[in-house]
């Protein structure tokens, strides 16, 4: 079998994250946004413990057909048809939780917050969270900002952006825990995507989530109000 027999379509970061151990045969994997499934051929071949979820129907029908092995209630039970803001899984569920090319369609600081805070939500104590999603890191003079942190870009895009600063505040209330540096792949001056991985740590914090996420969004929006 050839590599692109094996690993399909595969996100060359996600695949990084595999060379390196950091996903294993009997993890349970969440792809949160999962789209067709391009990520998952080679999990499913594997036989990981593989669910996921996605707004579109015709996303999900397309991966319960790729996942046409497992049992018809399993494939239920699996992909399912729901947003990332409200997932129906319960806490400390997964090994692996991959949000990929999905965080930058939040609409505003408070979807951002729904959505990631709900992937932590579902992620084990231990656990591994990947994350690829559109930055400003290094074209900032060539985007046009449009409010709610949305930006127009130089490829015709309109996306929600994350930057460096972002993401390791991000990772403090969170309380995660970086396990590589944060790494940015810039497209010809078009666009740039972000790769983010952090673990869940063990030790159970006191101080809620929700509450110090929206304490540093408020404190977000007063600097650019000062500004």
């Amino acid at each position: 079998m050839n590599p692109r027999e094996q690993f399909g379509s595969m996100d060359i970061y996600l695949f990084d994250q595999l060379l390196k151990g950091r996903i294993a045969p009997g993890m349970r994997l969440l792809d949160a946004g999962c789209g067709d499934g391009r990520n998952l051929g080679y999990f499913l071949r594997e036989r990981y413990e593989v669910y996921g979820v996605d707004r579109s129907e015709e996303a999900i029908k397309a991966v319960r057909q790729q996942a046409s092995g497992l049992e018809p209630e399993q494939l239920e039970e699996r992909f399912r048809v729901e947003p990332l803001e409200k997932l129906s899984f319960a806490n400390d569920s997964f090994d692996v939780v991959i949000a990929c090319a999905v965080l930058h369609f939040a609409e505003h600081d408070e979807h951002f917050r729904q959505m990631i805070t709900e992937l932590w939500r579902v992620l084990k104590p231990g656990g591994l969270l990947f994350v690829r999603m559109a930055s400003s890191i290094g074209i900032e003079s060539r985007i046009i900002p449009l409010g709610n942190r949305r930006y127009a870009l130089p490829d015709g895009s309109e996306r929600y952006l994350a930057d460096q600063e972002f993401l390791h505040k991000w990772t403090d209330k969170l309380h995660g825990l970086f396990l590589e540096p944060i790494k940015t792949v810039q497209v010809e001056q078009l666009r740039s995507m972000t790769t983010w991985c952090v673990k869940k740590p063990h030790i159970l914090f006191f101080d809620p989530i929700e509450e110090s996420a929206v304490e540093y969004e408020e404190q977000v929006q007063e600097e650019r109000e000062e500004g």
